[in-house]
């Protein structure tokens, strides 16, 4: 078995054939609140992004991986590493379950399990962390079940139509890095 899967799900490099997926998605403006978008995305935009999302890392700062159901090559969402830092070997993740279908089925859990697992096993990254609304109680449960603590909030960090939201900060440690 390859390191970026499981026996359900693979995680997978952006395709050329992507484009109409990530216009789909980035330009949900349901989920902008959580991916800090304020504007959409044109396609000419996401097509110089697919153009460059072969860069390594190292080069880049950032890594994403569409998350794919195996049995039928059915992409679920995505995961990212963004905010590479080399020197203090950290990264930001964050995940996206798009179509509530897909979502509580187990996808997040595992394609988080394999992302940490890769990040500090290949590219041995010190540290993850992430940024989760108060009110996100879903994404909160996933992290913490998957390894990671609570280590801080950010009061009233994000407007929403309805006001302010708390922010927690998460992080999960490689406990075997030495």
């Amino acid at each position: 078995m390859q390191i970026l899967e499981d026996r359900n799900i693979r995680l997978r490099a952006l395709e050329p054939t992507d484009l109409n997926l990530l216009y789909n998605w980035e330009n949900d403006s349901s989920i902008w609140e959580v991916s800090n978008t304020l504007k959409p995305f044109s396609i000419f935009v996401l097509k110089q992004y697919l153009e460059t999302s072969h860069l390594d890392i190292f080069e880049a700062k950032q890594l994403r991986l569409v998350i794919e159901k195996k049995n039928d090559n059915i992409p679920v969402g995505l995961i990212d590493l963004f905010d590479f830092d080399p020197f203090h070997r950290r990264a930001g993740i964050g995940i996206l379950i798009h179509n509530k279908e897909h979502q509580n089925k187990g996808y997040a859990t595992k394609a988080l399990s394999i992302l940490c697992n890769y990040a500090f096993s290949v590219l041995q990254i010190h540290q993850l962390y992430c940024n989760i609304t108060s009110e996100n109680e879903n994404s909160i449960k996933l992290f913490q079940n998957g390894g990671f603590e609570i280590i801080g909030i950010k009061k009233d960090w994000i407007k929403t139509r309805e006001g302010w939201l708390d922010e927690y900060l998460l992080q999960k440690i490689n406990i075997t890095d030495f």
